[in-house]
């Protein structure tokens, strides 16, 4: 694929002995492409990433996959506390909330996908370690928000995806056992167990289940996220992971 190159200056070295085993996706948040890449690269912004894809589809790489991007900042996704030094970061243009959450266009999510096949075959990354921003930083970040479609990019092998399972009746619900339910094996699938109750599951349902946005815990959450921490239990692949 034809990629831009257009170097950011705001980089460092990855820590030693970690290896890169995840991929990160974010959305800009912007108007336009043009304020987005100017943002990026700017040195007293002290933000950036790997790769930039405008929504025709074109893709631009700011910093070498080599190198440490600034695009993670506070969170962690299983042992991994240090996300920058372990990811690859990608951004989306999209301006999100402020033109209500519009959809990622075809050219753009086919450029991403492309993307992420040579991503993952460069560096040995399963599909289950491609994560939202709002998965490593619940109540903090929300991007790539609830219009990003998390089922076509697991349908085609680069993310995963496992469909909600039906729900129960309130009568049949006990909350303090899904509670911990969910807890745990969201832990397992690799949320912080240091996260609030409510933002891990604002999180989740981001992702997985978009639809439920704003509900009680209940058992199509449980039983959802039971089958992904059953199937995609987080193994953290790199030395030094913490």
């Amino acid at each position: 694929m034809n990629i831009i190159q257009w170097p950011s200056p705001n980089f460092g070295p990855r820590r030693v002995g970690t290896v890169i085993d995840l991929v990160v996706l974010h959305y800009t948040g912007m108007e336009t492409a043009e304020a987005a890449l100017n943002r990026l690269c700017d040195p007293a912004v002290e933000v950036s990433c790997h790769y930039f894809i405008g929504r025709q589809g074109a893709v631009y790489q700011l910093v070498d996959d080599g190198a440490r991007a600034w695009h993670a900042g506070a969170g962690r996704w299983g042992a991994v506390d240090d996300v920058n030094s372990h990811s690859i970061g990608i951004e989306l243009c999209n301006s999100g909330p402020l033109n209500a959450l519009p959809p990622f266009p075809h050219a753009q999510m086919t450029a991403l996908i492309a993307l992420l096949a040579a991503i993952r075959a460069r560096h040995c990354i399963p599909p289950e370690r491609v994560i939202a921003h709002s998965d490593m930083a619940p109540g903090r970040k929300v991007d790539p928000g609830r219009a990003f479609d998390w089922r076509w990019l697991g349908l085609v092998g680069q993310s995963v995806w496992l469909p909600s399972a039906p729900g129960l009746g309130a009568d049949q619900q006990e909350a303090q056992p899904f509670l911990k339910r969910f807890q745990r094996a969201a832990c397992v699938f690799g949320y912080s167990p240091t996260v609030a109750d409510d933002a891990m599951l604002h999180a989740f349902r981001l992702r997985f289940a978009p639809g439920r946005l704003g509900q009680p815990l209940n058992h199509a959450d449980v039983s959802q996220i039971e089958a992904l921490s059953g199937a995609y239990p987080c193994i953290d692949g790199g030395q030094n992971s913490a």
